[in-house]
């Protein structure tokens, strides 16, 4: 998803002016090349390691360690959908759709279709896709109007949320086929190809070196851990925050502080949420590389506090504390 300087409204001009004078949307191809570098040796790694282990029980910890590798996979893709890697289209989407439905079993075009719309309208009920009600109700108004699976789920959804995650993947990959046959689907061949190989070659490996109880296993936890994981990451970022209606009139600025959250952090931090723990910077500056976000930081931060901006950063476990309580009060109505 190309990332273009929107400098509509003087308060964000002023601090795009700051950030451009920083250096801060410089590319870093080194950074890219190394970090692309390492995820690849660490996923050939791994099913290297599969193949040598055969049937055994450590079979489960190379199904964890899968599940971390396929996650930072994710996190390269979505850096490189943003055009923090490559400059142009091409060399972005040839990228994507190796390491998106080629390698983890994503849809590069639906997803980079469906992030692009969340980034224009972060928390809005009518037009981010991430906070549809599909079985989490986000705001008051969708628990009040839900029905089936999702007033049920609504009631104590605050509870049901982290073991849900655990078929966050394979919701995903559904969605990725599903996607392709629809008459908005650009390049549903390739884009078909490649998720069918990687499904043919990964379900092929399991089921050849394994015996079916334990392949069986060994997708449960897989797969189990790679949606936990990665909706792990984006909990933090928006959920608990103000959810936006048309009513709701901000600039760009605002609309995109405000819907954020920061979680703080070093380095470990930094590498496990994929860099995206410093969403506020990140949503104001979509095309800024993952490894300026932190310096961008306390710049995006002093520049809110002096234009009477609220600004949220907090530590990841009260992320994910603030989060649920707002999913608990979001269903209070359907529990009285």
């Amino acid at each position: 998803m190309p990332g273009t300087l929107d400098t509509r409204g003087s308060d964000f001009a002023r601090l795009a002016h700051t950030i451009v004078d920083a250096g801060l949307l410089d590319r870093r191809p080194f950074y890219y090349a190394a970090r692309i570098a390492i995820a690849v040796a660490a996923y050939l790694g791994c099913w290297t390691l599969f193949a040598w282990l055969g049937d055994s029980w450590w079979q489960l910890l190379v199904a964890v360690a899968l599940a971390v590798v396929f996650t930072q996979f994710g996190f390269v893709a979505h850096d490189i959908g943003h055009r923090q890697v490559f400059r142009t289209r091409r060399p972005s989407d040839v990228a994507g759709l190796l390491i998106g439905n080629l390698g983890v079993g994503l849809g590069w075009g639906w997803w980079t279709t469906k992030h692009n719309r969340h980034h224009a309208n972060p928390n809005h009920e009518d037009h981010d896709p991430d906070v549809s009600p599909a079985v989490i109700v986000w705001s008051t108004d969708q628990a009040i109007k839900s029905r089936g699976l999702p007033r049920f789920v609504a009631r104590y959804q605050a509870f049901w949320f982290f073991p849900l995650l655990t078929l966050e993947a394979w919701h995903l990959h559904v969605a990725s086929f599903k996607a392709l046959f629809t008459s908005s689907a650009k390049r549903r061949g390739p884009e078909l190809a490649l998720l069918i190989v990687h499904f043919v070659a990964y379900f092929g490996a399991v089921f050849a070196v394994l015996p079916f109880g334990k392949a069986l296993l060994f997708l449960i936890v897989h797969q189990g851990l790679f949606g936990l994981y990665l909706g792990s990451t984006f909990a933090p970022n928006h959920k608990g925050m103000p959810v936006l209606t048309k009513d709701d009139k901000l600039d760009f600025l605002r609309k995109q502080v405000l819907t954020s959250r920061n979680v703080r952090g070093g380095v470990f931090t930094d590498v496990a949420l994929g860099q995206l723990n410093y969403q506020i910077e990140h949503h104001l500056f979509p095309n800024m590389p993952a490894p300026s976000l932190r310096r961008a930081q306390p710049i995006v931060q002093r520049y809110c506090d002096e234009i009477g901006v609220s600004y949220l950063q907090t530590g990841l476990l009260d992320s994910y504390g603030q989060a649920l309580r707002h999913l608990h009060e979001v269903g209070a109505p359907l529990r009285r």
